[in-house]
């Protein structure tokens, strides 16, 4: 990891450890749901990039949300000691049930031994009024609680292309909603979607940033197996950025992005047996180094592009 990175760009680990004075771990958890997009409800076969395998490889396929907890507390405590923990429920859309079913899923996580909060990853259409009530709940309660929206990108026809089954105008809906209950959010964006280029992926940090967001994920589109998006990489229909283009839009959209959002991603990785390019993203660090490199060489850190002071700070 570059020593550069806690002076160049706010992140998520960084931004726990000055809360709660000590190393906070994210546990994902695969709850055995499924997606409003694969059940017929919004459509069929999912995002044309998706292989949930890939966001989540290590992830247990029964619902028993304990066992997984034990699982990879035992496996944190190993590597760095830590104590203390998230329940991330990761895969597929972890708002897409009856509410009494999400509130036992959730208190199950809670009752696990140093887990003080959680963090929800859904599609900005599965967040009804009684979920949002729920979380904010827990949040009132004292427990740590993200709410993280799936967006991707802003531009209608770029979600229609990649078959997300929803459009900007839930995705502020649910921002909306969200924000009026006081709940911290944390917004995906896919850098590199077909059709886009690097003014899509500044227009999309813009119009999500000035509804408002308190945690972002970058994340370069890769291609995996078992996906449509393999089928159009393999036929010369898509290619995957290069680690450089990646790497320079990355930096302007930190630069772009108030210090106090929190980064809880700069990228994404899928290992090597279900990646099949771009083959730069089964290496995490050499990704998030090379951002920090680009802003060093640019004098420059998070929020820099319209605050000065940030700004000398980046390039002392």
């Amino acid at each position: 990891m570059s020593s550069s990175l806690p002076a160049r760009i706010n992140t998520f680990g960084q931004d726990l450890k000055r809360r709660y004075g000590r190393r906070v771990h994210k546990l994902a958890i695969h709850a055995g749901f499924t997606c409003p997009n694969r059940d017929g409800s919004k459509g069929r076969g999912g995002c044309t990039f998706c292989n949930n395998v890939s966001f989540s490889p290590n992830a247990r396929r029964e619902p028993d949300v304990g066992e997984q907890i034990e699982a990879g507390r035992r496996v944190v405590s190993r590597r760095t000691g830590a104590d203390r923990y998230l329940a991330y429920f990761q895969a597929y859309t972890n708002t897409y049930a009856d509410v009494m079913m999400l509130r036992r899923l959730y208190d199950a996580a809670l009752a696990e031994p140093g887990v003080i909060g959680l963090s929800v990853g859904t599609r900005p259409d599965c967040v009804p009024g009684a979920v949002l009530d729920l979380l904010a709940r827990y949040q009132d309660q004292g427990h740590e609680v993200w709410l993280e929206l799936g967006l991707q990108s802003t531009f209608d026809e770029t979600l229609r292309r990649v078959n997300r089954g929803h459009g900007f105008s839930e995705y502020a809906g649910a921002v909306r909603a969200a924000r009026q209950r006081g709940l911290k959010l944390c917004t995906h964006l896919i850098i590199g979607l077909p059709g886009e280029d690097e003014g899509h992926a500044l227009a999309s940090l813009d119009r999500v940033l000035e509804l408002g967001a308190d945690g972002l994920k970058l994340h370069p589109l890769h291609v995996v197996r078992g996906t449509r998006l393999a089928n159009s990489w393999r036929a010369g229909e898509y290619a995957p950025w290069a680690l450089s283009r990646y790497l320079t839009v990355a930096a302007d959209l930190v630069e772009r992005t108030p210090w106090e959002v929190v980064f809880h991603r700069l990228t994404a990785t899928a290992s090597a047996k279900i990646l099949l390019g771009p083959d730069w993203c089964q290496f995490k660090w050499r990704v998030i180094d090379g951002i920090v490199d680009e802003l060093v060489r640019r004098g420059s850190c998070q929020g820099s592009a319209f605050d000065p002071v940030v700004s000398q700070l980046g390039g002392s």
